[in-house]
């Protein structure tokens, strides 16, 4: 186990990344705008998840086998955004309904909802190279197991992502109610995610690995 000296040194690191504007703030706090603060909430769920998968493929070295495959780092960065794009469609075409809409979505919402919070964590492989390049700065093969120094690190950058994303997404999610009382919400919402979402797809796939 880390010391608890890096134990904390790595929680302050990680309270800089996470109050730096990024795709799941963005998505987290529009979601919570447009459908209210459970189903934020219930998004940061699936992000959380999207954390834990890349944290164990970092400590079990599953993430720098990726980064060194040729076009495995690009074909997994396309395929986010273009699972974004799609969305973002839905939402913008003529006629179209917003994937986030609650009256549109079907009985199995808060799945829905928690899947792709997972899912638009997923699609930035940025949160990959996060990781591998920031977890051996604060290993030390002195301090025993490097895989269990992997996990411990990766679950304090965890709770600290989450415990923000929380505060946020509750503070935009009491927002909710006051705009769904508003005419012309419905459609204001609509265009919100749409672009939002459109927007996260063009950076995504924009990104470079360094």
């Amino acid at each position: 186990m880390p010391p608890m000296s890096t134990l904390l040194a790595f929680g302050l690191v990680s309270l800089g990344m996470v109050l730096t504007p990024g795709p799941n703030m963005i998505y987290l706090i529009s979601r919570s705008i447009c459908q209210g603060r459970r189903a934020g909430l219930l998004s940061l769920g699936g992000v959380a998840l999207g954390f834990v998968f890349y944290m164990f493929c970092a400590a079990f070295g599953i993430t720098a086998l990726v980064l060194t495959v040729p076009y495995a780092y690009d074909a997994l960065r396309v395929a986010g955004a273009l699972y974004l794009a799609y969305l973002a469609w839905q939402a913008l075409k003529p006629g179209g309904r917003s994937a986030f809409q609650v009256r549109q979505l079907p009985h199995d919402s808060r799945r829905k909802l928690f899947t792709m919070g997972f899912v638009t964590n997923l699609a930035n492989p940025k949160i990959a190279v996060m990781y591998l390049s920031l977890l051996p700065q604060f290993i030390s093969p002195g301090h025993g197991s490097v895989l269990a120094q992997s996990l411990a690190l990766g679950c304090v950058q965890i709770a600290v992502s989450v415990s923000v994303n929380a505060l946020i997404a509750s503070m935009a999610g009491s927002i909710a109610g006051f705009l769904a009382r508003r005419p012309g919400w419905a459609l204001v919402q609509r265009w919100l995610m749409g672009t939002v979402l459109a927007g996260l797809a063009v950076r995504i796939a924009l990104e470079s690995r360094s």
